[in-house]
């Protein structure tokens, strides 16, 4: 493992707008994997039942047969109840490993759906999956601190090189999702807060979150009263963000990417923009594919 090197180090060699969007312009090529009919599908083969419990098994077999609370720390926004729903009653339907087969299974499956025959063996698949892998190996290097990334990092590289540009992008992606969490913590916005605060910016619809998270009612309502007698959200229905909050959003968004800056500092700006010019007409096709459903994602795929 490197040498623990301050964020500043970083921010002296990128700018962390580089590497944001970077993340960005490949992430459709991971985020399908939660909603591409394929991957329930082959949840099903192994008995997993309905889209939640293939949901929370399959992106926590990496931890191993893990207890509910430790999905329910990695994750982190989810409900307990919800992720106790699923989990550890996953593991007695498929082991890990099996459930990791299947997700690398479907990943493959869907993209190449996605892509079409030429698009995923085209020698931009190869080029983009080289440098994604690069990042992803020198974040390998920075595992302290971020448990799910460090439990996928440990999984072996698939040989596919279209399978290997999603298991980077899924590697990149935990590795910043882990170092947003630890953000959260440090400026003190529980699970239900941090949800609120989301919904609260404007970027989703009221009750997005609160839906998918599985909160309910009286608990989402004194998450927002929490963050009102804070100063940070408005009074109103639903809440919008205060200048305080506006400000405190944007210093957990520019802490996450300060560190999340390493793996793409060892691409460095030409390789940075390389791989954005390379994925970008591959998540482009992901998303007309119908892969995922999501506006965040769609606008993602064109940066």
């Amino acid at each position: 493992m490197a040498p623990a090197r301050s964020a500043a180090v970083y921010l002296a060699t990128m700018d962390p707008i580089v590497a944001r969007k970077t993340w960005r312009t490949l992430e459709p090529l991971h985020g399908m994997i939660y909603f591409a009919p394929e991957a329930g599908e082959e949840y099903a083969r192994l008995g997993l039942s309905g889209s939640r419990m293939g949901y929370f098994a399959s992106r926590a077999a990496a931890l191993g047969p893990v207890a509910a609370e430790v999905v329910i720390a990695t994750f982190y926004n989810f409900n307990p109840e919800l992720v106790r729903s699923a989990i550890p009653a996953a593991w007695e339907l498929a082991s890990p490993a099996a459930v990791i087969a299947a997700r690398c299974t479907a990943a493959l499956r869907a993209l190449r759906r996605g892509l079409g025959s030429e698009l995923s063996s085209s020698d931009a698949v190869a080029e983009a999956a080289q440098l994604a892998r690069q990042a992803a190996e020198e974040a390998s290097e920075h595992v302290a601190g971020r448990p799910l990334f460090a439990a996928h990092a440990a999984l072996d590289w698939p040989r596919d090189p279209l399978l290997q540009l999603w298991h980077a992008q899924t590697l990149l992606r935990e590795f910043r999702g882990d170092g947003h969490i630890a953000c959260l913590v440090v400026a003190e916005l529980d699970p239900v807060e941090a949800l609120v605060m989301h919904e609260a910016s404007g970027e989703l619809p009221p009750g997005a979150l609160r839906t998918s998270r599985a909160w309910g009612d009286s608990e989402w309502a004194d998450g927002v009263e929490r963050l009102r007698s804070r100063g940070l959200v408005t009074a109103d229905d639903p809440p919008t963000l205060t200048s305080a909050g506006r400000a405190l959003r944007q210093e957990v968004e520019d802490r996450t990417d300060a560190r999340a800056l390493p793996p793409y500092a060892a691409l460095g700006q030409d390789g940075c923009e390389r791989l954005r010019q390379l994925a970008r007409p591959l998540s482009q096709a992901v998303v007309a594919a119908g892969l995922l459903d999501t506006s965040a994602m769609a606008r993602a795929a064109q940066e």
